[in-house]
């Protein structure tokens, strides 16, 4: 499997992969300025409290939150899976039971064999965390979870924001807690929502990737060129016929 998308989107979005995925980008020469930025206060039980209370009264399904009695709290997140490169996953391994996950059976364990394919990129999988689950906790669940093998530096959850119509993204760290962020933003999934996609930040982990993975983007740049040759090429043929027909 190549990881190259369909043509039928939009051209600067097609050519993802070598454009944002696998080139550092030039390192800025403006030295950095160090800014202490004052580190708000974490919110007492009692403050805790009342918005989950809050929360809840807003929830119109049984996805509660729960606080507990040390002052951590439990509840649920969706993550919507936006992948748009293939995943490596366990080949002829069932799913997990209940049995497995008492046990922590590792069903990795059981096999070699490993084969690739696409998930659907409206593959949404419900969780249910804590709120000392940080986002790398949640990135590791999902590929357990769809027994992705792939390291999971290759991935980054995001959320995702409307805003005077326009969809925003961010980046989340992976040290941040999504039900904290979910807690703040209310059960609406039209304000927040979580999104697990490629980690396209320029910082490009080669060490995570394998031998025939490497070979395999060497021919996906290659056949990226030689598609952007042919477009330049049927861009200006149309427009040399333009002018053969004006003249």
């Amino acid at each position: 499997s190549s990881g190259y998308c369909s043509l039928d989107e939009d051209l600067e979005d097609c050519f993802f992969t070598a454009k944002t995925s696998f080139f550092r980008s030039t390192p800025s020469k403006v030295p950095a300025k160090t800014v202490e930025e004052e580190k708000p206060e974490p919110p007492t039980i009692q403050e805790i409290k009342q918005k989950i209370e809050k929360y809840n009264a807003k929830v119109t399904n049984c996805l509660l939150m729960k606080l507990n009695d040390d002052g951590t709290y439990t509840g649920f997140i969706k993550v919507h899976l936006k992948l748009r490169r293939p995943v490596t996953v366990l080949a002829g391994i069932r799913p997990q039971s209940i049995y497995d996950a008492l046990k922590e059976v590792n069903l990795a364990d059981t096999t070699d064999k490993r084969t690739s394919f696409y998930l659907p990129l409206d593959a949404i999988k419900q969780l249910h965390i804590s709120s000392t689950t940080t986002v790398s906790e949640v990135i590791q669940g999902l590929l357990k979870k769809f027994m992705v093998v792939d390291n999971p530096q290759k991935f980054a959850l995001f959320k995702e924001m409307r805003k005077d119509g326009q969809v925003l993204f961010q980046k989340l760290l992976l040290t941040e807690f999504p039900l904290y962020l979910r807690l703040l933003a209310g059960p609406d999934t039209d304000v927040l929502s979580f999104v697990l996609k490629e980690n396209e930040t320029g910082e490009v982990e080669w060490d995570a990737f394998s031998i025939p993975e490497l070979q395999n983007f060497l021919m996906i740049l290659d056949k990226e060129e030689k598609d952007k040759i042919q477009q330049v090429q049927r861009k200006y043929e149309k427009f040399k016929q333009s002018l053969q027909q004006t003249l």
